[in-house]
């Protein structure tokens, strides 16, 4: 499957010693409370969200493993210039139904990091994104993993009263988490159901279909081209 990502809101992180001694994992040297910002990422979990997907428990839990010690990045560039912080720690909060994946972050207090820092604490540096690669994608209305074989159903529509979303399974690997201005989200519809990397199903012509129907279509098979022959990459 493609990297998904996933939008994430920064919160603040109070240090203990049990969360410095985390820190220190991560470090070569010792560090001291003062020498270093601690924060949190509030990131994805297993509500259907904007993108009509889903993570799963487990899912949550895999990915809490694999985050910590991992890059928190500016605007997602990977370079080692855009490297601002790093995951010391990760958990996943419960509340009610509701899980969400945790990620603990620290940067050192430089003369670099303290505009960075500034943003962060006044709210105006709020909006983060994380990255991730997951096993399976499957469809909440016929059970296909869409991994292996997309099926007819969309994202955000309805079938016969029931609300077709993806659940997202399988935690496979996790990249990064990245401050940025506005969070990356996917495009929605037939386009994105496509990113998840299985083969197509028989599609029918687009022009047997309505007008919105066949531009969602031929916007579908544009991209599975494009994939196919080493277009751009999602």
């Amino acid at each position: 499957m493609n990297e998904i990502l996933k939008s994430a809101v920064a919160k603040s992180a109070e240090l203990t010693d049990g969360e410095l001694a985390l820190v220190n994992k991560q470090a070569l040297r010792p560090l001291t409370k003062e020498e270093i910002f601690t924060f949190k990422l509030a990131a994805c979990d297993n509500q259907v969200d904007r993108d009509y997907e889903r993570f799963t428990d487990d899912a949550l839990e895999g990915l809490a493993t694999l985050f910590v010690g991992k890059s928190v990045l500016m605007d997602h560039v990977w370079c080692a210039g855009s490297q601002t912080a790093r995951v010391y720690a990760t958990h996943v909060a419960a509340e009610g139904e509701v899980k969400r994946l945790i990620l603990r972050c620290y940067m050192p207090r430089t003369e670099q990091t303290a505009g960075t820092i500034t943003a962060i604490e006044t709210g105006i540096l709020r909006e983060c994104s994380v990255g991730c690669r997951m096993e399976r994608a499957i469809c909440s209305i016929c059970g296909t993993d869409q991994s292996k074989t997309c099926c007819r159903h969309i994202p955000g529509r309805e079938y016969d009263g029931r609300l077709c979303v993806m659940d997202l399974d399988g935690a496979k690997d996790a990249y990064e988490a990245s401050l940025v201005a506005v969070p990356s989200q996917p495009e929605a519809g037939v386009v994105k159901s496509k990113r998840y990397g299985g083969q197509e199903e028989d599609v029918p012509n687009p022009a047997e279909a309505g007008d919105d129907e066949s531009l969602l279509l031929a916007q579908a098979m544009q991209e599975q081209e494009e994939k196919r022959y080493g277009g751009i990459e999602t």
